[in-house]
């Protein structure tokens, strides 16, 4: 149980240092420029999406499907909050610099980004065979294959 606590707050870190690093390209690199805000910002939404497809690809072929999901339901949401909370404190903006309409396009950003890497992962392990239900239906299979049919007497 502690490794399991251990990962998620690894993971929830990781996902809020590439956010605190791309705040910090843009204040640093860009500022003012919002092309290239916009292409840096772009590139840690795939970052991001990245990172949890390869996450969801390890997670998934471990564990049953139920008991991975659960901690990344409560893995997005924390980075989430301190993605649009935190981060921008950190490099002297006000988190709600742009509005309620920014704010709220931020957040349908990032879940679009967390739900298409969460989802790409787990697809392609699921096509290869490889996720967890997959693997123990193969088990099955051949303990099932391996058993000779017992003869009834009568």
């Amino acid at each position: 149980m502690d490794k399991r606590w251990r990962d998620i707050g690894v993971l929830v870190a990781a996902l809020f240092a590439v956010n605190v690093v791309a705040r910090l390209i843009i204040r640093f690199g860009f500022e003012g420029d919002d092309t290239a805000a916009d292409r840096v910002s772009l590139g840690m939404f795939t970052v991001i999406g990245l990172i949890l497809a390869v996450v969801a690809f390890r997670w998934g072929s471990r564990r049953p499907l139920a008991g991975w999901a659960a901690d990344m339901a409560l893995v997005v949401p924390v980075a989430l909050l301190l993605t649009l909370l935190v981060g921008p404190l950190l490099v002297g903006y006000n988190p709600f610099d742009g509005g309620a309409a920014t704010f709220l396009l931020r957040i349908c950003f990032y879940l679009l980004a967390t739900g298409a890497g969460v989802l790409i992962g787990y697809l392609v392990l699921t096509a290869l065979g490889r996720d967890f239900r997959s693997q123990q239906l193969k088990r099955y299979a051949e303990v099932r294959a391996a058993k000779p049919r017992r003869v009834v007497r009568r």
